[in-house]
């Protein structure tokens, strides 16, 4: 008996080690991604924020990193469905079509987004396994961008039938940083009647 829990303890710590490691690879990885983001928006030749506001551009504000926004999300592949012009905050209209509904549970309530597929990136080889993720969640308006926020993935993060949404990654689009931009406006039914605290917060000048 002795020897069994010695065993099932070396185990469980083992795990517990291996759990520490990808939690600590996962901050890594999310935090060089940050920093380079702020890297882009800081250097004048790769930086969409306008003259004046790079001026005086620090960095970006997120969410701390929380894994309880890491979610797994069952996919349900939508066929046959139309293409359509996608509401943007100017005139212009990319078309879209939807692609798969994506069905999860957060805070044991049941939620589900819609992705989509651009016609325009499905002719360019390094995006034509592109998926679009537009939502607007709780805390759009308020601590993020009112205009909603953006996941992208791609075809192959999907996985039996399953794919990791992690709304740590979630952006801003380009108009929240400078009107000059036209960006896809989410639609209605993508709205998370939940706080997701997590990604991109509003930037200062919204």
């Amino acid at each position: 008996m002795i020897y069994s829990t010695r065993f099932i303890f070396i185990i469980c710590f083992s795990l517990f080690d291996l759990y520490t490691q990808a939690q600590s690879d996962w901050r890594t990885s999310l935090n060089q991604y940050r920093d380079s983001v702020n890297g882009s928006f800081a250097n004048a030749e790769t930086s969409i924020l306008s003259e004046e506001d790079l001026k005086t551009f620090v960095a970006l504000e997120f969410y701390m990193p929380d894994s309880e926004f890491v979610i797994t999300a069952s996919v349900k592949l939508l066929k046959k469905k139309k293409w359509f012009e996608m509401k943007t905050t100017t005139e212009r209209k990319p078309v879209y079509r939807p692609y798969a509904n994506l069905s999860f549970e957060y805070k044991g309530a049941k939620y589900s987004l819609t992705c989509y597929q651009s016609e325009q990136l499905m002719n360019n080889p390094e995006y034509r396994d592109y998926l679009f993720l537009p939502f607007t969640d709780l805390s759009s308006g308020n601590e993020s961008y009112g205009g909603g926020r953006y996941l992208d993935l791609r075809i192959g993060d999907i996985q039996e039938g399953n794919v990791i949404l992690d709304f740590n990654y979630a952006y801003n689009p380009y108009c929240a940083y400078n009107h000059k931009y036209s960006c896809p406006i989410p639609p209605a039914d993508n709205f998370l009647d939940a706080d997701i605290e997590a990604g991109a917060k509003a930037y200062p000048a919204d």
